[in-house]
């Protein structure tokens, strides 16, 4: 129906037109809603995009910086040319480097858990044991001086100094082959 056709004083024919224009209207606004709420999502999902992008860039920065301090405690603890252990109150080893595990005779892993008494001449057990009851009792540095024995029969002589750490209580103890000092 055009204008001209249009009886406006017909309220059901005026009805009928205001409805399909109405309707008209209405598809033009729910495609502008559309196009704004696509606009609108396309923005937030721009933005979450480059967040995480940030956030994928620091996490690779944190790995760098991860990677590095690896790398430096592996030169600076397992590389290092003194045996450094960590000890419990019963001198049980949790860790040590290679060198510790080299004046011991033995690899590495094997000697995890194992007690380091079970290396100290028996001679010097009493100053190796006055030695642990010392550091975890008094809580400073402590040393003393005993002889190692391997299960292959080698012997050294050695300086040990050892400090309990804070909320673990474990000892850190750094060893020196002393044997080849002239006294």
């Amino acid at each position: 129906m055009h204008n001209e056709e249009m009886d406006y004083t017909d309220a059901k024919q005026l009805r009928s037109k205001a409805e399909e224009q109405l309707k008209k209207k209405d598809k033009r606004v729910e495609d502008v809603v559309a196009e704004i709420d696509s606009k609108k999502l396309l923005h937030e999902l721009q933005v979450h995009q480059i967040e995480l992008e940030m956030q994928n860039e620091e996490l690779r920065l944190a790995y760098v910086t991860a990677e590095t301090a690896l790398k430096k405690y592996t030169m600076l603890y397992d590389l290092a040319p003194i045996g450094y252990f960590t000890l419990d109150n019963n001198a049980n080893i949790n860790e040590l480097n290679f060198t510790g595990a080299d004046m011991l005779g033995e690899k590495r892993f094997s000697l995890i858990n194992s007690n380091l008494k079970l290396f100290i001449n028996n001679d010097f057990l009493p100053v190796f044991n006055d030695f642990i009851r010392k550091v975890y009792s008094r809580h400073g540095k402590e040393s003393c001086i005993v002889m190692l024995e391997s299960d292959k029969g080698s012997t050294c002589k050695i300086y040990m100094e050892g400090i309990v750490s804070g909320e673990d209580q474990k000892c850190l103890l750094s060893v020196i082959d002393i044997s080849k000092l002239k006294s």
